[in-house]
C-alpha cells in the first residue's frame, strides 16, 4: 500500500509517517506540505491511498479531494481531523464528497499515547481499505467479463424507490405484517454517505421511530444529525437522555456514549450513558440492539450498513430469535463489508442494495394512520369523480 502523506505541520507529518511505516505492507512514498504540492505528487507518485490534512493554507484538503474525484483518479483517502464542531462539519464534507474515512488527530494525553492511538487507528483503516478495494477490483472484473454476481444467499427482488412504488407495496403488505413499532440501524464505516442518500427517501409519514448507531466520536454525531435533519422529511437529531421514542423520529446516537431504549411508565425512551465500550464501540450497535429487543422484541426491523468489524452481529441474532426482521445492505454497495456480512452468512438477514433499503424498510414499517387516512380520502375522492 503506497502513501502519501499530506499535513502542513511538520511534526504531524513525522508523526504519521512513522505511525504509516510501522503498519506492515505500508509504504510511504513521500509527503507533501500543502494541497499544491500534494497534487503535484500525486500525478508523479501515483500513489494508493493518502493521509489528508482537512486544514492547509492555500488549497485545502476538501479541494484536494474535489480535484482527485474530479481527475478520475482512484486513490483512497483518509481525512486527518480536527475534534472540533468546524472541523466536524468539514469532515462530512469530506466524507460525502468520497473520503473513504477519517481519523481525528489526538489532541490530549502523552506524544506516545498519542501516535500509538493514531498508528492503531490508521492501521484499522488501511486494512478495511485494502479489503474493499480487493472486493471493488473482483467485482469490477466480474461485470469486465459479463458474468453477473453471485445473488446473496437471502435476496429476493426487491421494489424501486419511487414513491408510487413505495407506496403501493406499503399499503398491499402493510395489512399482511406483524405491526412493526420501531426500526434499528447499525452503521460505521461509509455511514454518512449511505444514510444521506437512504434517509431522504424515508417518508415523514413513517410508522415508526428510527434509532441509529453511527460509529463516531462526540461531536461529529451532532454534525451529522444537523447535516441529515437538512436533508430529510423526517426530524433527525442526536438523542439526548430521557427523550421519548415517538414515530417519525429519528435519533441519533451521541458520539462517545452508549444508547439504548428503556420503558418508563410504559412508554419507550431514550437512555445516553457512560457505559463501557462494546466491541470497542462506543456507541455499540449491540448495545443498542439488545435493549430494543428487551423493549420490543420481534416488532423490530434491524438494519445493518456498512462498516467495518462485527457490531451488531450479537444483536441481530437476538433480534431474529425473537421475531425480528433483519436487513443488511449487500457487499456491492458496502464501503466495506464488514458488520452487514455476517448476518448474511449466516442467513438470518435479507442482503438488499443501498438504493433499496429505504423502500425495505417502507414496506415493513408502513406509514402512519394520518397518511392512510389521507389516502382513504383522496381513493374515495377519485371513486366519487368518477361516478
Amino acid at each position: 500500500m503506497r502513501v502519501l502523506v499530506v499535513d502542513d505541520a511538520v511534526a504531524y507529518r513525522s508523526i504519521i509517517s512513522r505511525a504509516l511505516e510501522s503498519i506492515p505492507g505500508v509504504e510511504v512514498v513521500g509527503v507533501a506540505a500543502d494541497g499544491k504540492i500534494a497534487l503535484q505528487k500525486i500525478e508523479m507518485l501515483r500513489p494508493d491511498l493518502l493521509t489528508l490534512d482537512l486544514e492547509m493554507p492555500g488549497i485545502d484538503g476538501l479541494e484536494v479531494l474535489r480535484r482527485l474525484r474530479d481527475s478520475g483518479s482512484e486513490a483512497g483517502v483518509i481525512m486527518l481531523s480536527a475534534f472540533t464542531t468546524e472541523g466536524a462539519k468539514v469532515t462530512l464534507q469530506a466524507l460525502k464528497a468520497g473520503a473513504f474515512d477519517f481519523v481525528v488527530k489526538p489532541s490530549e494525553g502523552k506524544l506516545q499515547e498519542n501516535a500509538e492511538t493514531l498508528r492503531r487507528q490508521l492501521a484499522q483503516r488501511i486494512e478495511a481499505f485494502a479489503r474493499a478495494r480487493e472486493i471493488n477490483s473482483i467485482l469490477h472484473s466480474r461485470r469486465q467479463d459479463g458474468a453477473a454476481p453471485p445473488p446473496p444467499r437471502t435476496a429476493r427482488t426487491v421494489p424501486g424507490d419511487d414513491a408510487a412504488a413505495i407506496a403501493r407495496t406499503a399499503l398491499e403488505c402493510l395489512a399482511s405484517l406483524e405491526k412493526r413499532e420501531v426500526v434499528a440501524i447499525g452503521i460505521s464505516t461509509g455511514g454518512p454517505q449511505a444514510l444521506s442518500l437512504m434517509l431522504p427517501r424515508l417518508p415523514a409519514s413513517l410508522a415508526t421511530p428510527v434509532l441509529i448507531v453511527q460509529h463516531m466520536p462526540p461531536i461529529f454525531t451532532k454534525s451529522l444529525a444537523d447535516d441529515l435533519n437538512s436533508r430529510c422529511a423526517l426530524h433527525v437529531c442526536e438523542a439526548a437522555d430521557g427523550q421519548p421514542v415517538a414515530k417519525g423520529a429519528v435519533l441519533i446516537a451521541p458520539g462517545g456514549k452508549q444508547m439504548k431504549v428503556e420503558l418508563a411508565d410504559g412508554l419507550p425512551v431514550v437512555r445516553v450513558t457512560n457505559d463501557p465500550p462494546i466491541n470497542s464501540c462506543q456507541p455499540s450497535v449491540d448495545y443498542l440492539f439488545h435493549s430494543v429487543a428487551e423493549v420490543y422484541g420481534g416488532k423490530t426491523v434491524g438494519v445493518l450498513m456498512t462498516g467495518m468489524g462485527y457490531d451488531g452481529a450479537a444483536g441481530c441474532r437476538t433480534l431474529f430469535r425473537l421475531g425480528a426482521t433483519i436487513l443488511a445492505q449487500d457487499e456491492a454497495s458496502c464501503v466495506v463489508y464488514g458488520m452487514p456480512r455476517e448476518p448474511i452468512v449466516e442467513g438470518i438477514a435479507k442482503a438488499v442494495p443501498l438504493e433499496n433499503m429505504a423502500g425495505e424498510i417502507v414496506n415493513l414499517v408502513g406509514y402512519g394512520e394520518q397518511h392512510l387516512a389521507g389516502n382513504r380520502r383522496r381513493h374515495n375522492g377519485d371513486i366519487s369523480a368518477r361516478a
